[in-house]
């Protein structure tokens, strides 16, 4: 069966959408350091539409004025910077002529009363490893019931982040499924990002266009995308690589969009200033999904971090911190080139899980994002000794989340249970 579902792949791939490499980010990045300085608040300041104008507020000329000299103190250079108003900062990236010097400026600088916190950058990673033809080989279809979920519930109204590489918007299956563009990785206002292979990959399970007799239906087929490019593939292809910076970006345009689900198919080491940013985004009602890192022993950020809705795609080891099962072999889904192909991997686990909150999120619009971990499975209280994932049951986890039975459910429930 693999082989005749590879075949109707290639039948269905076609068209070509050349990514060009990006270099901005080449450079080591273990000789960076990230300067955060105190800003006043955004409604107090002429730069609170920082978007626009942010660069030609006074008070930002005068923290610049502040980052410049620490860097010449510490023997390094600003390279670039962008405001961080969710937490009331600046954050400037300085670079330093080895990491050994990067290391000591940090230690110097966190000393200084005028730095707000210093740190270094660190590098993160993704996680890969009906109508529409290939829907009957979506493992998720069947395992949740989507052709009855879809009856009450499409992700329609909901905005997810898709904090990831390149989205190809063009594609068939992902035309008009994205809201906005923006890429902060090449530009910092640049406002449509280059397609590139794993974010395409993404995007596709969670909101592919559904009924367009074309390749594959996202588990919310209905929701719409903010493509955020936070990574970047060389030529396209290969392991997608972030860095800290990078993701503050896209997570501080996620927050003041108001996104409803930030999908974080990657891993790497904590964080403390993306911790923060995390932490603001759930505050404000933003469910945070993250892959499980196989490879890290506790799980990786920011699967590990408190609150978020961390996604495994087997239960073969235990974890420190509640996560949740689903499929992450053989994944059909959207590719760069305009086709279809399989994919595997916790990043495509976690995809179909933000798919999945954006439905509950369609259906519950009240579902506050503290409880979007219990809606999905019940689990160990805090503290509990560490468990193997969850298998989701998403017809269970619609009512538990409040618009009671939509799947699975027998005849008289059906007739007696509201409906979304």
């Amino acid at each position: 069966m693999r082989w005749l579902l590879l075949l109707l792949l290639a039948l269905l791939s076609g068209g070509a959408l050349a990514a060009q490499p990006d270099a901005s980010y080449d450079h080591d990045t273990s000789r960076d350091v990230l300067l955060m300085l105190r800003a006043p608040a955004a409604h107090a300041t002429p730069e609170a539409g920082y978007i626009g104008d942010y660069r030609n507020a006074p008070g930002h000329k005068a923290r610049a004025r502040i980052a410049r000299k620490l860097a010449a103190a510490h023997g390094m250079a600003l390279r670039t910077d962008w405001p961080m108003p969710a937490l009331g900062l600046d954050c400037y990236v300085l670079e330093a002529k080895d990491a050994q010097s990067a290391e000591q400026a940090v230690a110097s600088l966190a000393s200084d009363p005028r730095v707000e916190s210093v740190q270094s950058m660190q590098r993160f990673d993704s996680l890969a490893a009906g109508q529409d033809p290939l829907y009957p080989a979506q493992p998720a279809g069947v395992a949740w019931k989507l052709d009855e979920l879809h009856a009450f519930a499409t992700g329609r109204g909901v905005t997810v982040a898709v904090i990831d590489s390149g989205i190809a918007a063009s594609h068939a299956d992902l035309r008009g499924q994205i809201s906005e563009s923006r890429d902060f990785v090449a530009d910092d206002n640049a406002r449509r990002a280059i397609p590139e292979t794993h974010g395409t990959e993404v995007a596709g399970l969670i909101a592919a266009r559904a009924g367009n007799a074309l390749g594959i239906a996202g588990v919310a087929p209905d929701a719409r995308l903010l493509a955020l490019r936070a990574c970047w593939q060389a030529n396209g292809k290969g392991r997608a690589q972030c860095n800290t910076f990078t993701l503050a970006k896209a997570l501080q345009f996620a927050i003041d969009s108001r996104a409803q689900v930030i999908n974080l198919s990657l891993g790497g080491p904590r964080d403390v200033l993306l911790s923060r940013l995390v932490d603001v985004a759930m505050q404000r009602g933003a469910a945070v999904v993250a892959a499980v890192d196989p490879r890290a022993a506790d799980g990786g950020f920011p699967a590990s971090h408190p609150g978020v809705v961390a996604v495994a795609g087997d239960a073969s080891r235990a974890l420190p911190f509640r996560a949740f099962l689903a499929p992450a072999d053989a994944l059909p889904t959207t590719t760069v080139d305009g086709g279809w192909g399989l994919v595997g991997g916790t990043s495509f686990a976690a995809a179909q899980v933000s798919g999945l909150v954006a439905l509950l999120r369609d259906a519950a619009p009240r579902l506050r994002s503290a409880a979007v971990r219990d809606a999905l499975a019940p689990g160990p209280a805090l503290g509990s000794a560490a468990a193997r994932p969850l298998s989701i049951d998403a017809c269970a986890a619609f009512a538990r989340a409040g618009p009671g039975c939509a799947c699975g459910c027998r005849l008289a429930d059906a007739q007696e249970t509201p409906r979304h």
